[in-house]
């Protein structure tokens, strides 16, 4: 096969995997399509600047120079949830394995490595054998139910409020002078969460507290 066969045939395996993981496994349990372009633009491009390396230990001294560089930076303007920069650190490793396969001699071994990948990603994401907690900080401003005798109360008004079956909340700042206090809580069933957005504070009320 040539050079440019084994680029395409290179570029479509590693392209392949990263979409699976993204549009199979990521996107079907988050329904979040905020992080899609981002996920295939980084594994296109990183891909692309290690194939053209001369050297494969430069190729991935780059590879993983450039993830430490946007773990650092976490998008600053946009801070990235956790679950995200996990799948975004997969992202980034794949090309950065996948790029190996221009020896033409250890695609065994990747095609295994890449199918392990998915499997694992899909077995944690489908939660088979694990049970997970979700839990989402609320702006809340009914300051006098957060008593420690009033909390029934408290969770019977979250509950009716966010709609989510709540097992636990926690108490965290509290401002007396515009009466809201920083809570978070916490419930079993994750896919209660797919219609909050996940990046910011639930204001418990429709004012602004600001």
């Amino acid at each position: 096969m040539s050079d440019f066969g084994s680029f395409i045939l290179s570029f479509g395996f590693n392209f392949l995997v990263a979409l699976v993981v993204v549009r199979f496994i990521y996107y079907p349990s988050t329904h979040n399509k905020r992080y899609v372009f981002t996920f295939l633009a980084f594994n296109t491009v990183i891909y692309f600047v290690l194939s053209f390396m001369t050297s494969i230990q430069i190729g991935v001294g780059v590879g993983f120079g450039l993830f430490a560089i946007f773990s650092i930076l976490r998008y600053r303007t946009d801070p990235i949830p956790i679950r995200e920069m996990t799948y975004l650190f997969i992202i980034v490793a794949l090309p950065v394995m996948n790029s190996a396969s221009s020896t033409g001699t250890i695609w065994p071994q990747l095609v295994a490595a890449n199918l392990a990948i998915l499997i694992i990603m899909l077995v944690l994401e489908k939660e088979w054998g694990f049970h997970y907690e979700a839990s989402k900080r609320i702006i809340y401003e009914k300051i006098d139910l957060i008593r420690p005798d009033r909390r029934a109360e408290l969770l019977a008004d979250l509950e009716m409020r966010t709609g989510l079956k709540i097992k636990q909340v926690s108490v965290g700042k509290i401002d007396f002078l515009r009466d809201i206090a920083d809570l978070r809580v916490y419930y079993d069933d994750q896919a209660q969460d797919k219609w909050l957005d996940n990046g910011e504070p639930v204001l418990s009320n429709d004012n602004d507290p600001d």
